[in-house]
């Protein structure tokens, strides 16, 4: 494997922006800002904000609404089909 070719992999937290969660993971995305910093278990670790994670993802929250409750192919019937 040739050396110095790969980005820095270490452990990094993600913010969830809309509900404040915090996810501790190892990424080789760092930090935007290096003043965006957190503390968990005793430990300082930077932080990416993010939009959407797993905690307020509507499909991983049971909130998710059915758009189209009825079959496509009902709906154009209805909508263009010929006249009974």
């Amino acid at each position: 494997m040739k050396h110095d070719i790969h980005p820095p992999y270490g452990a990094v937290v993600f913010r969830d922006r809309s509900t404040g969660s915090l996810t501790l993971t190892r990424s080789t995305l760092v930090s935007q800002d290096s003043d965006k910093v957190v503390e968990l278990d005793g430990r300082t670790y930077p932080v990416i904000d993010v939009d959407i994670t797993s905690d307020s993802h509507p499909f991983w929250t049971g909130t998710a609404r059915a758009l189209d409750t009825e079959g496509r192919v009902e709906k154009f019937q209805r909508r263009y089909g010929r006249p009974s």
